[in-house]
């Protein structure tokens, strides 16, 4: 008997760029299912409702059968868990996100040891775009439709 393989990708999404577009394509030949969960952090100022952020990463994966999208609240490891999940994916840009990641995935470990955490190296050509630097260029007027699915 096979054991179907699920892989959480959880972010915030305000707004999801082409960067995770990227990871989670790449997810897909690591597990049967990708769930793409967008976090609502209550303590957290958004651009983006979360029914907008939730919309634009269902669109953004509409054509992929293997992915899953829902809003969750919570701790990701959490989430995981509820959904069964063996793995918990991660995008790395830099090494700043790397050490950030690596001390994440500690606790999530001690937390769920049966959980393996997956870091995934972003592309050069996305590793530069960041929610982060699109929000900038949105409440600048500029044009990210480059950046953005």
């Amino acid at each position: 008997m096979d054991i179907l393989k699920t892989a959480v990708f959880a972010g915030s999404f305000d707004p999801i760029t082409l960067g995770h577009v990227a990871i989670v394509r790449r997810a897909t030949a690591l597990a049967d299912k990708v769930i793409v969960a967008v976090g609502n952090n209550s303590d957290k100022k958004y651009m983006f409702p979360i029914e907008e952020r939730l919309l634009r990463v269902q669109k953004a994966f509409a054509s992929m059968d293997s992915v899953e999208c829902r809003a969750y609240d919570g701790l990701t490891i959490d989430l995981c868990r509820k959904c069964g999940a063996q793995i918990l994916l991660r995008g790395v840009r830099s090494t700043l996100d790397f050490e950030y990641e690596r001390q994440v995935a500690e606790v999530n470990r001690l937390l769920a040891p049966d959980i393996e955490t997956v870091l995934l190296i972003a592309d050069p050509s996305t590793a530069t775009i960041s929610s982060t630097m699109v929000r900038e260029l949105l409440l600048h007027g500029k044009d990210v439709s480059n950046l953005i699915p």
